[in-house]
């Protein structure tokens, strides 16, 4: 499946900035299972300075600098993405215990290994009752993509999806106690609980394709960054994704941006600004697959052919 993909972000500032460096995330991870066949960046004022570099765990970043001075910053990503995750009936794969073991004993220390996700972090410490939770699905010797899909379900029908219940600091503690949140949220809960059981999970962000009701238009910038979890299920399978917030095994409605940790390794944009008072954000998103370009009028796409 080919996706065009627009993300724009407008930040309005009270006080004009005088100087602003920011890191950004925006250009999709390519993969054995996703090729980026096109990608541009509009950044408004223009940057002074621009380098772009792969991070640690594999995903392309942005910084610029930006020394004009300014009340409105507009960064502006189109890509062009191909999906092409295999898809069928998923088996229920090795013992979930094996899988712990293995990723244990790896010596493979890459972005795509399991040894860098198995650890607990700021983000996504040991919270027992969330281990325990976790615990439920995963009882001796089943499959662990049949155990990570049951905890992925458990998910998605206990905890209510509700965006002013969190914020972006909120750890995942607070939002297990509550039951309450949104995608970051029930991805951080659910590594967590992986990882408190000795299992490989990284956080995963970028896009997930809507469908418009039946009747009605596509909406401009309706749509919305999203998170997941990729669970290592052993060296034969590798990474498979899990939506909880969806109840979805992630297959070619899923473009991924960045994996890593968890959110702090990939947040779409992350810097810093010089100027006093507040600032107001507003992100728009489209996601379309490319069959629908036709249909649409031509902002949707128009900077990638």
């Amino acid at each position: 499946m080919i996706y065009a993909l627009r993300h724009r972000t407008t930040y309005d500032y009270e006080s004009r900035v005088t100087f602003a460096r920011c890191v950004l995330r925006l250009t999709p991870r390519a993969s054995a299972t996703q090729t980026v066949m096109e990608t541009l960046l509009e950044i408004t004022p223009t940057p002074s300075r621009l380098f772009e570099r792969l991070g640690p765990f594999g995903e392309m970043t942005t910084t610029v600098v930006i020394d004009t001075p300014h009340k409105s910053l507009i960064i502006e990503a189109h890509s062009r993405v191909d999906v092409h995750t295999p898809s069928g009936q998923l088996d229920f794969g090795a013992p979930w215990e094996s899988i712990r073991a293995r990723g244990l004993e790896t010596v493979d220390l890459g972005c795509d290994g399991p040894a860098s996700y198995l650890y607990p972090g700021v983000r996504t410490p040991i919270v027992p009752a969330i281990t325990d939770y976790a615990r439920l699905s995963f009882p001796a010797g089943r499959g662990v993509v049949q155990a990570a899909s049951d905890l992925m379900r458990r998910i998605r029908h206990d905890f209510v999806y509700d965006p002013k219940a969190t914020d972006v600091r909120t750890p995942p503690a607070e939002a297990f106690a509550v039951k309450r949140g949104v995608c970051q949220d029930f991805a951080h809960i659910m590594i967590c609980g992986l990882r408190g059981l000795g299992l490989s999970a990284r956080y995963v962000s970028g896009y997930l394709r809507t469908i418009p009701p039946a009747g009605q238009p596509r909406l401009e910038g309706a749509d919305a960054t999203h998170a997941w979890v990729s669970v290592w299920c052993g060296a034969e399978r590798g990474w498979i994704g899990f939506d909880p917030t969806n109840d979805i095994v992630v297959q070619d409605d899923h473009i991924v941006l960045a994996s890593g940790r968890d959110y702090s390794d990939v947040a779409p944009i992350d810097g810093i600004i010089l100027a006093p008072g507040k600032q107001t954000l507003k992100v728009e998103v489209d996601v379309i697959p490319q069959e629908e370009l036709r249909l649409l009028r031509p902002a949707f796409g128009a900077k990638v052919t």
